[in-house]
């Protein structure tokens, strides 16, 4: 499919869904496979949601990101990809979170909104090289 045809935003979106259920599908699966784990609470929603929120927010995304490029885990094309979510023009940003931090992160999940689209093998390979823990 011809992504670039699709506003970066809507495949950010798509990145930020994606990311979202593969962190909590992760989490869940290490804390069920770590009797420790569900003594500190990762069988409590509530503790689960704070544990989710370290990784999918602006922050987490971007110290992801940050991983993958420092590693040189990326190809060019995917760090076009990511420069192409970053350099969007979006006037508004969360207020949680510095712009800086919001685009970076929004050029993250714009890669995986492609890759998901694109390439799943390669998303895969990707969200496995995260570590969830």
């Amino acid at each position: 499919m011809n992504t670039k045809l699709i506003n970066i935003q809507v495949l950010a979106l798509l990145g930020d869904a994606i990311y979202s259920l593969y962190i909590r599908e992760k989490l869940i699966e290490v804390g069920y496979n770590d009797i420790e784990k569900i003594k500190e609470g990762i069988n409590d929603s509530n503790k689960l949601q704070k544990l989710i929120i370290e990784y999918v927010s602006a922050k987490g995304e971007v110290k992801a990101l940050n991983y993958l490029i420092d590693n040189n885990l990326l190809t060019n094309d995917e760090l076009d990809i990511v420069k192409r979510g970053r350099n969007y023009k979006n006037n508004s940003h969360p207020k949680n979170t510095d712009i800086i931090t919001y685009k970076l992160s929004t050029g993250f999940e714009s890669l995986l909104g492609d890759l998901y689209l694109n390439d799943t093998e390669r998303l895969y390979e990707i969200l496995n090289l995260i570590e969830v823990k």
